[in-house]
């Protein structure tokens, strides 16, 4: 499989902070990936740099192969680079349908034309029963599923998810997870923000794991969590050696009463 997106060396800085430093990274085509850490550690900065909300100071980013360092994000998502919001605000007074149809227009002109591919696209994110609803009156989980349904409706070869699971509780997270698993399932590359590790061991290939503004561990849902430096970003520092200690102290219990 081909590399869809390459972050080479990305740095962005607010003032004296340093929000994201040289950071790499390779998104491979028709992959399922998640991108996680700690609150405060950039990674909604990075989506901004990799989207082209914001222009990063150093490095470059490349997509399809073509540099789009600091390109406009409309041109973006007319290559098929598209991107949720943590906080969806969706157009309050237009229905779902007018919603989605919003996505639809950037390929399709014609207003017939894109509120009938909003169909296909609330179909796929579970939306059909409430596609005239206005969008005030949905949920917190139905409006996530209308940020989804917007992005979609673009048609997104990349898809950058911003903790789409934010907000929800156990019920509705476990019926999204399958509908973030048919998006990638049906051919667009995901890439996720989140905080639910449930979801991130569940649903990830790949994980990269942000700290500080810098990459601290990259490899596999199991890899990752298993990481030293990656429990200490979390939790503080010696915290990792607690739990191992901690662990052996319950492993040699187990003996002894055995």
């Amino acid at each position: 499989m081909s590399t869809l997106l390459q972050i080479e060396g990305v740095g962005k800085s607010f003032g004296g902070l340093k929000a994201v430093q040289n950071v790499s990274l390779s998104v491979t085509e028709g992959r399922l990936s998640a991108l996680i850490g700690p609150n405060g550690a950039g990674k909604t900065t990075l989506f901004a740099l990799m989207s082209g909300f914001l222009t990063p100071d150093t490095g470059r980013v490349v997509f399809a192969g073509l540099d789009i360092t600091g390109q406009p994000p409309h041109l973006n998502a007319r290559m098929g680079l598209t991107r949720t919001f943590q906080i969806v605000q969706p157009f309050a007074a237009q229905t779902v349908r007018e919603n989605i149809a919003v996505g639809a227009h950037l390929h399709l002109p014609r207003r017939a034309q894109a509120l009938e591919f909003a169909e296909s696209v609330a179909s796929q994110v579970g939306l059909t029963p409430q596609l005239d609803k206005l969008a005030s009156d949905l949920t917190v989980a139905g409006r996530k599923r209308l940020e989804l349904a917007r992005a979609l409706a673009t048609r997104p070869r990349l898809l950058l998810l911003d903790e789409v699971l934010a907000g929800l509780n156990p019920q509705e997270i476990a019926e999204m997870i399958p509908v973030v698993q048919g998006i990638a399932q049906s051919g667009v590359t995901v890439l996720m923000i989140e905080h639910v590790m449930q979801a991130v061991m569940s649903l990830a290939q790949e994980v990269w794991v942000l700290a500080q503004g810098q990459l601290i561990a990259q490899g596999t849902p199991a890899e990752v969590t298993n990481n030293k430096a990656v429990v200490e970003a979390y939790l503080g520092h010696g915290t990792a050696e607690r739990l191992q200690k901690n662990a052996a102290q319950a492993k040699t219990a187990q003996e002894v009463q055995a």
